[in-house]
């Protein structure tokens, strides 16, 4: 069996964590989170589809023509979130998008999906916040209940099948499955 010898000086101190986003961010959250449970989740309705749009709109968001985005769906930062024409995110999305999310036109984010824009370096001993970036581009579709990490781009017309784990960037037009993801085949769109 194979031993590791790890130093007693060497430690995770999370008392040296900071995750501060300024003063400025911490008034705009508090703002969206109470808007959010006002404004937007109640409004859980096709017909307030629009209505939606447009709240994540005033909060920055820059929302494309007929997107879809449920009154379930959970947007950390809406000031952060790219949605083109189209394009649906389901109940129960989780966009968690301390770093930018740019989502394409007509793609869909199926139910409990969950879009994960930050991480953390492990390597360092108070545990640092990273925030990076995550492109799905035009026509994809993501299956229910996907992770898509940090830092991953999703090729044009991709798939991702139900609940996969994406820790690496998808090819155009490819079939990806399981966790973690692993190409399946070639995506083929019949007339």
């Amino acid at each position: 069996m194979l031993s590791v010898k790890i130093s007693k000086k060497v430690r995770v101190d999370l008392s040296t964590y900071n995750s501060d986003f300024g003063f400025k961010n911490k008034i705009l959250r508090m703002t969206w989170n109470g808007c959010y449970w006002i404004l937007f989740r109640p409004f859980n309705l096709n017909l307030f589809n629009g209505w939606r749009a447009g709240v994540l709109r005033i909060f920055g968001a820059k929302v494309g023509y007929k997107a879809n985005i449920y009154a379930s769906v959970k947007i950390w930062a809406p000031w952060n979130l790219e949605i083109g024409d189209y394009s649906s995110m389901g109940p129960g999305v989780d966009c968690y998008n301390q770093g930018k999310i740019i989502i394409g036109n007509n793609t869909v984010i199926s139910q409990k999906t969950y879009l994960c824009a930050s991480t953390h370096d492990f390597t360092i001993s108070n545990f640092p916040l990273i925030v990076k970036f995550i492109e799905i581009k035009d026509q994809v579709w993501i299956a229910a209940a996907a992770f898509i990490a940090p830092g991953v781009s999703i090729g044009e017309g991709a798939v991702v099948g139900a609940r996969s784990a994406v820790f690496k960037d998808v090819a155009a037009w490819e079939v990806v499955g399981g966790n973690p993801a692993c190409f399946i085949k070639q995506r083929q769109i019949k007339e």
